[in-house]
């Protein structure tokens, strides 16, 4: 199934995206709810983030170019990080780059979407916990990384997470590839089999660490061709079973200087 949310006039609704239309729903997307009756065709409203996260993680450095790249053995803590929620937008909308730089950097994922409480999980049983999956766009600004490592301020900025265009439920992210073109252009497109750690691994050691909630979304990390680019250029981050993520980069208004 393909669940989107989508504004109608100044209400933010949720369906499921048919090849009737967008079939309105009510509820909890993630738990229990039901049609409301109501159908919208797609022309008709204005797509927005797919859910609303209840926290965001990405792992970082994640693809190798080829097989034979892949280490022999998985880094013993790999480098996770967090993002706002605040950085959330959907497809078609801005990605503001900050005013005292030029250039920010896309990066096209796989986002994986937990569907209900997540702790100490195997990786046999690591997928039983996904409600579903969408394309996220793990916007970074490099430039504000701080010398001793941490990377928080360059992957925060709010429009920095694009998410779309719709969740999709029934998906093998074992076989999919990750894509991104850059006005037109190909940057990226490798499959999932080249991630240095793999996503039933990721999602069962961080389960380890902490419990992972119903709606948390994991940026499962970005093939090699990410690239800076500046304002004025249109990014499509593309997995073919779930759709386009589009979205244009646009320069940030002046404001007070910043510290």
């Amino acid at each position: 199934m393909k669940f989107v949310r989508f504004k109608n006039n100044s209400d933010i609704l949720t369906g499921e995206l048919t090849a009737d239309g967008i079939k309105e729903i009510k509820g909890d997307l993630l738990g229990t709810w039901e049609y409301t009756g109501k159908t919208f065709q797609e022309s008709e409203v204005t797509l927005t983030a797919p859910l609303e996260p209840n926290q965001i993680i990405g792992i970082g450095a994640n693809f190798v170019t080829k097989t034979e790249e892949l280490p022999e053995t998985l880094p013993e803590i790999p480098v996770f990080f967090f993002k706002p929620t605040s950085s959330v937008i959907g497809p078609e909308e801005d990605i503001v780059i900050p005013d005292a730089i030029e250039e920010v950097k896309f990066e096209s994922e796989l986002a994986v979407i937990i569907g209900r409480d997540t702790k100490d999980v195997s990786e046999d049983e690591v997928l039983d916990y996904v409600f579903g999956y969408t394309v996220g766009n793990d916007v970074t600004a490099p430039q504000y990384f701080h010398e001793a490592g941490h990377w928080t301020i360059g992957k925060s900025f709010d429009t920095f997470t694009p998410l779309g265009p719709v969740i999709e439920t029934e998906l093998d992210p074992l076989s999919i590839r990750v894509e991104a073109r850059l006005n037109g252009e190909e940057k990226q497109n490798s499959g999932t089999e080249l991630m240095i750690v793999p996503i039933k691994k990721m999602i069962s050691y961080l389960s380890s660490v902490m419990t992972l909630k119903k709606g948390d979304v994991i940026l499962t990390g970005s093939p090699v061709g990410a690239e800076l680019v500046g304002e004025n250029n249109e990014i499509e981050c593309e997995i073919k079973e779930i759709g386009v993520l589009r979205n244009n980069f646009v320069k940030a208004k002046k404001t007070a200087q910043s510290l």
